[in-house]
Parts: C-alpha cells; structure tokens; sequence
C-alpha cells in the first residue's frame, strides 16, 4: 500500500536531515510524525520515525555527544519562573543587556563593543504584586545565530525585539533578525492569529522595544520604527528614564495577556503576596483548579471583590474574572 505523503512532508523532511540542534530535530521529528498519514501503507515508517524521536529524547535528558565531540548545549531550555517568561532578542549592540541590568537583580555583562552577551542570562522583574522572568540572549545577525536560540523563542510567553533605534541602519538589522528565525518557521507578529495557516509555522506574539529614544536621533528612530511596523507594539526605552522603564514594564504586562487573581480565605483578608495568573477570560472555576482538581470539583460558589463588582458579589464557576479580583472560594 503506498504511502501517500504530503508534498510539504518532503520539504520538512529534507529540513530534519540538515538539521544538527537536537532540540530543533525533535520538534521536526514530531511534526513529521503528526503530517504522515496513519495507514498500513506508513507503518514502517511510524515506527523508524517514533524510534528516532525515542533515540533523539534519550539522547537531550542524558546529555550524549552528537558528531564527534560536539555535546548538546545547556541553554537550549530555560525553566520558567513567575508569573509568565518574557525574552529579549535583537541584533548586536541594541541594548538587550542594559535593559536587563535595569529591569532586574541580574548583572549581565555590558559593553560598547557588540557580541558581549555570549550566553542567555534570566533575571526577575518585579511589576506591582507579580515577577516576570526575563531572559538575556546573544545577538541575532547574519553572522551569529545560536542553535539553541530557536528553542528559547518558542518556549517563551512573548518576545521582546530590542533594537537601538539612535543608530542608522537598524531596520536593515531588525529585519536580519525576523528572517532568521523565519527560516526556523518562527515568525514574530504583533497578536496571535485565531488559527493557524500552516502548522508548521509557531507565530510568537512580539513587541518592539525602541531603546536610547532620547539619545541623539533616537526621537527619530522612534518614530521610523513606528512607520515600519505600525501593527506592532512599540516601546520607546531607555535606561536613563525610570518612568519610561515603568511604562515597559506595564506594556509586557498588558501584552502577556494575563490577569492577576487574589485569594480570600473566608473571614480572613486577602493574600496580596501570591495571586492565581490566568489568561485573559478566565473564569472562577480555572481560578480553582489551579488550586487543586478536587478543589474546583467541590466547588459551590465564590464570592468576588473587584472594580465594577458589588462587594462580595457571590458568582458560579463560570463566571470570568478581571485583573485584580479578590475571590473567596466555597465549597
């Protein structure tokens, strides 16, 4: 029986056979296995192509050598911490470092001469009640692209691309940048599309970071950046300005699309310190199961403090939440 594979299953595959990064092999490996046809005709190749995946598993948790003496790198996956992951990206010299140092406790090391970052660096980004882990990567450029960088993008909640816009010519880097990673099918857009077109394709909600806008030509840049991509978010940055910081701060917050949950032991004040982080839209009875299963089972109903609610507002579980509400579970 034959197999009657997909013309673009040819294409990926070819891509997988080139491919050296064992984390981006997997992820092609996968994909193939989830576009061939499940049929007689492809059982043989199920079975090669689930054993390379097996093979290609083991050798990422156990660290094995791969083509000589080349070992998998450590940077290909960064636990996330906080309440959502947020990593900078952009080409050399835009500034990635000096928004961390600033943004954050970490110290990454900061130079006028490009390629400084050799490695990606986190910190912790306090915003109001929550943290946000930021990670500081090396540079994108024709010359330099780390084979863990696609990796990193994929995991992350949203990508900021960092790009010095005092400077002449950096759109003509930017641009280096997003046809990197396109040729990872990694394409940066300003929201998310509904669905997906290919799905081969990971879209990464992205917003732009105009930084050293008050240095000299940067009200320029600024606005040239805004023009070049006017569907985007643009940020103007720039260490020198705290309420400027803030302002990128609370522009990552609101682009990560999520809202902050207080919990209220009943008869007791709210817990400040450690709200629930859900997505936009979600609702009282995703506020429990983060919780426990159980917990959200039992539930009967809740009650909710928040702006535009009446005190004590007893809700059903269905009911969605806004940034800010205080809930009072009952069970």
């Amino acid at each position: 029986m034959p197999a009657n594979l997909p013309p673009h299953y040819y294409e990926l595959e070819r891509e997988y056979k080139q491919e050296r990064d064992p984390h981006e092999k997997l992820r092609l490996a996968k994909e193939l296995l989830a576009l061939m046809p499940k049929h007689k005709g492809t059982d043989k190749l199920q079975a090669d192509l689930k054993a390379k995946i097996a093979k290609l598993r083991k050798e990422i948790e156990g660290g094995q050598k791969k083509h000589g003496a080349r070992t998998i790198s450590p940077f290909d996956h960064i636990d996330r911490e906080g309440a959502a992951q947020v990593i900078l990206i952009g080409p050399p010299n835009s500034g990635k470092s000096s928004l961390l140092d600033t943004l954050t406790n970490a110290e990454p090391l900061i130079g006028d001469y490009p390629y400084t970052t050799r490695e990606p660096l986190t910190g912790m980004m306090e915003y109001e009640t929550i943290q946000i882990q930021l990670i500081d990567t090396p540079p994108i450029s024709t010359e330099v692209f780390e084979n863990y960088m696609p990796n990193l993008v994929r995991q992350a909640d949203l990508v900021v691309l960092v790009s010095d816009v005092s400077t002449p010519g950096f759109a003509g880097r930017l641009e280096t940048v997003r046809a990197r990673l396109k040729e990872k099918r990694i394409h940066l857009v300003p929201r998310l599309p509904e669905t997906a077109d290919d799905p081969l394709i990971i879209n990464k909600k992205t917003i732009l970071a105009a930084h050293k806008f008050l240095d000299e030509g940067g009200q320029e840049g600024l606005e040239h950046l805004r023009a070049l991509y006017p569907d985007f978010t643009v940020m103007p940055t720039s260490i020198l300005d705290d309420k400027v910081m803030f302002n990128m701060k609370r522009t990552m917050f609101a682009a990560l699309g999520i809202i902050r949950v207080y919990t209220k032991p009943v008869g007791k004040d709210p817990d400040f310190n450690d709200p629930i982080i859900l997505p936009i839209g979600g609702t009282v009875e995703a506020a429990a199961l983060t919780l426990h299963k159980d917990f959200s089972r039992r539930l009967q109903y809740a009650k909710i403090w928040g702006q535009g609610k009446f005190e004590g507002q007893r809700v059903k579980s269905s009911f969605v939440l806004s940034d800010g509400d205080i809930i009072e579970f009952h069970i």
